[in-house]
């Protein structure tokens, strides 16, 4: 249950608590990446100690391998995990899209999610990779697994089936995501499936047996598709947020630019329930947390910041974008923390030449220290801005952080 604490006079940014059967925790809040059930090089221990709040796991992954019987088996997610903490599962839309037109088109979640957008002054290059490893039907999405090649299928019944067998405490429906390439038509006619989705995920959700809950307290979101259409995403949050859900994400394309992305923000939250919590799906730049926080976004999840600490690149206030990349060779003899002000253990007992020493020889205690910083930079963002949002200062603190980039 979401409970609402307070809003920002000059935006729709607010703070709140997220009421889970595994613990409360406060928002606008980043969710750690745990796809198969861990965030990558750091135990769930660790994470508590660095302040992080909630973290999601993948249905789709945790389906293929160690599969949801066995989990269910060993008391759940949470037990199978070691994490006590509040957790999300996604459905694995997203990676039936991967299989299917993201492949096709050549869209990724990573580098090229933003066809339009400069990374390093150029733009994505779009590479199609072959023909889809997905069949999509009204009945839902027969894959094959990027595992052992076996067939799988999944509808909106059998993934409720799935995700109530994990036991996490917030739980995603089955949607058809849409390539920011795919046009009007295709991506309505995906919304509209979606819809139907939707009420068939609701119905299996109150009506599946006890006898497969590890957790009976669960949340079921809806998610709003419509790619960057203003007619569809408007009629898309009306629809899905008149339906009898606990929370909503925001999902698929989110167009071409980030300037898209901010667009569809602002058509959607509008038309959702303000009493309940709203989730951005794959987003968690630093810009875009404050644009997204700005604009209502409760929650949001991104594998951006752990999948960089591990190519080398961690976050540090006032460098450009935040960031720096220890692979340059001007931090070999650098004995400063990588962040002075971060109060980290990584930041506490190492230097910027260790850790960079570590990345180049391969030792893999590097994955986990460069990991504990990130993760730790954002959860004290999120504190940051929770804070700025009541004292009424939000849009100073965006000041501070953006123009330093």
């Amino acid at each position: 249950m979401f409970i609402k604490c307070c809003k920002d006079t000059r935006s729709l940014a607010r703070t709140g608590r997220l009421e889970t059967a595994h613990g409360t925790f406060d928002t606008p809040s980043f969710v750690a990446v745990a796809t198969r059930g861990t965030v990558k090089a750091v135990e769930p221990k660790a994470l508590g100690e660095i302040g992080v709040q909630v973290v999601i796991s993948n249905a789709y992954h945790l389906h293929l391998r160690p599969g949801e019987d066995l989990i269910a088996g060993l008391n759940g997610l949470h037990h199978f995990a070691g994490w006590n903490g509040p957790m999300m599962t996604d459905s694995g839309g997203f990676q039936v899209f991967s299989l299917g037109a993201g492949k096709v088109h050549g869209v990724g979640k990573v580098a090229s999610i933003f066809p339009d957008e400069e990374c390093g002054g150029n733009k994505p290059q779009l590479k199609p990779q072959g023909k889809p490893l997905v069949k999509l039907s009204e009945q839902g999405a027969t894959f094959r697994s990027i595992i052992d090649g076996s067939e799988h299928f999944f509808s909106p019944e059998n993934v409720i089936a799935l995700q109530r067998k994990l036991g996490a405490d917030i739980i995603l429906v089955l949607d058809e995501c849409t390539s920011p390439l795919h046009d009007y038509d295709y991506t309505k006619n995906a919304m509209e499936r979606t819809h139907r989705w939707a009420n068939r995920a609701l119905l299996a959700f109150e009506q599946t047996s006890s006898d497969i809950f590890s957790n009976p307290r669960q949340l079921l979101y809806g998610i709003v598709q419509g790619g960057a259409y203003e007619q569809l995403r408007c009629e898309s949050a009306r629809i899905i947020g008149s339906l009898p859900f606990d929370g909503f994400a925001i999902g698929g394309s989110l167009g071409r630019s980030k300037e898209d992305m901010h667009s569809v923000l602002d058509w959607t939250i509008p038309q959702l329930p303000e009493e309940k919590g709203r989730h951005l799906l794959g987003i968690g730049q630093i810009e875009d947390i404050f644009a997204a926080v700005k604009r209502g976004i409760d929650t949001f999840d991104c594998a951006a910041p752990t999948r960089i600490a591990r190519n080398g690149t961690v976050f540090v206030k006032g460098a450009p974008r935040h960031r720096i990349n220890l692979r340059n060779a001007r931090f070999r003899d650098d004995s400063r923390p990588v962040d002075e002000a971060c109060d980290c253990l990584t930041c506490r007992h190492h230097s910027r030449a260790y850790l960079r020493h570590l990345h180049l020889a391969g030792e893999l205690s590097y994955y986990r220290l460069a990991t504990i910083h990130n993760l730790r930079f954002l959860v004290c963002l999120m504190r940051d801005i929770r804070g700025a949002i009541a004292e009424g200062n939000l849009q100073e603190l965006e000041h501070e952080w953006l123009d330093e980039q």
